[in-house]
């Protein structure tokens, strides 16, 4: 699925450089690395603010606690994503309500939050925070129409989407304020957990600050109960070395993607969709949107069955997700059950991403797409 020895390689001499600064100047928690790299990630996604902390989970929660979500407020959300979209609503004080999602992109639908809003205890509502999936954005403009018209603030899960953008505006600068994640298997990747919130408020900048530090604006006088959860100097520094890469590294991830799609072309595999029926359903750029492709995800009826035939011939493959966040054990809390989000829990039976990184060569792409098409055979 994934080799980062190969965007390890020729950076290893700056990497390496990178790390030996941190350790000659000991400053491994925030500090200059951090700082270094909170002022060129702001600057890159053309925003006022970025605030670094230690992981993705951690930006998510700080984006809605620093925006003023908390306890007697609802954010909605999709049921569709990575358990801490919901999980972070939830740490925040803040009731999690669902929507269902979009069968072309998988992102959360307007339409659906649009119906939440409409109906019974939606006064309760205060945010919506709506997932770039797999590195595209969400529909923005239906969003913004929604937070103006229902007077709510708009906060990003962009874990998956540096360099995203809706209509010329990048993932991070959309919303009140975005998180962000650099697990080490993103697009932007630390070596080790990372995270990054991001915003063009001044009041919610400053106030994630303070989250982040225990709830402290001055050394040792606490103004509330925060938590740690600050950016270690090494991933700062990490960062910083890649952050001058990641536009390249989108560019060759787009280009495997448009790689993708003539194979299957030409192998004859195609279904229109959103559904597939015999072949395979592709994900597609949506106009006016620049999908980073942070995974290549199709849709097939026999997904399982494909999956086990890949790993067969040891070609990577994942499910992104199996089991959609409102038929959790652990989330069964929200009240929900099978059947209320019927679009997110087909996709769940649906999905395989397959494998793309910057450094995927053609025959490789060639390699999956001909296992496949001798499997759909």
């Amino acid at each position: 699925m994934l080799d980062l020895k190969r965007q390890y390689e020729p950076l290893q001499a700056e990497l390496l450089d990178a790390v030996t600064q941190v350790l000659d100047t000991q400053q491994f928690i925030l500090g200059g690395p951090v700082a270094a790299f909170e002022s060129a990630a702001a600057e890159q996604l053309g925003v006022a603010h970025a605030v670094g902390c230690s992981s993705g989970t951690d930006a998510l929660w700080l984006a809605l606690a620093a925006a003023g979500i908390g306890p007697d407020h609802a954010v909605v959300t999709t049921p569709f994503s990575f358990f801490a979209s919901v999980s972070a609503i939830l740490r925040a004080g803040a009731t999690a309500v669902l929507a269902d999602i979009e069968p072309t992109t998988f992102n959360l639908s307007p339409v659906a939050v649009e119906r939440v809003l409409a109906g019974p205890g939606s006064a309760a509502v205060k945010a919506i925070l709506p997932v770039h999936l797999y590195g595209q954005a969400a529909d923005w403009p239906s969003f913004a129409d929604l937070g103006n018209r229902y007077s709510l603030k708009l906060i990003e899960d962009a874990a998956q989407a540096w360099g995203t953008e809706s209509k010329g505006v990048k993932a991070g600068g959309l919303g009140d304020a975005a998180a962000f994640s650099f697990y080490p298997t993103k697009n932007l990747s630390a070596a080790g957990d990372a995270g990054m919130v991001a915003t063009n408020s001044d009041e919610i900048a400053e106030r994630a600050r303070m989250l982040r530090q225990h709830g402290m604006r001055r050394r040792y006088y606490h103004d509330e109960v925060g938590w740690n959860t600050r950016m270690d100097g090494f991933q700062g520094a990490i960062l910083s070395v890649k952050l001058k890469y990641i536009d390249g590294w989108n560019d060759a991830r787009r280009r495997a993607a448009a790689r993708y799609g003539a194979l299957f072309a030409k192998a004859g595999l195609l279904e229109a969709g959103p559904y597939p029926t015999h072949g395979v359903v592709l994900p597609h750029e949506v106009p006016g949107t620049k999908h980073v492709w942070h995974q290549y995800v199709i849709r097939t009826t026999k997904r399982d069955a494909l999956r086990a035939f890949l790993t067969s011939r040891s070609i990577g493959s994942e499910i992104y997700y199996p089991v959609p966040l409102h038929m959790q054990d652990a989330l069964k809390g929200l009240g929900y059950k099978e059947g209320d989000f019927p679009e997110a829990e087909r996709a769940a039976r649906e999905v395989l991403a397959l494998p793309i990184f910057p450094e995927l060569r053609e025959d490789e792409q060639e390699t999956v797409v001909a296992a496949i098409s001798e499997f759909l055979s």
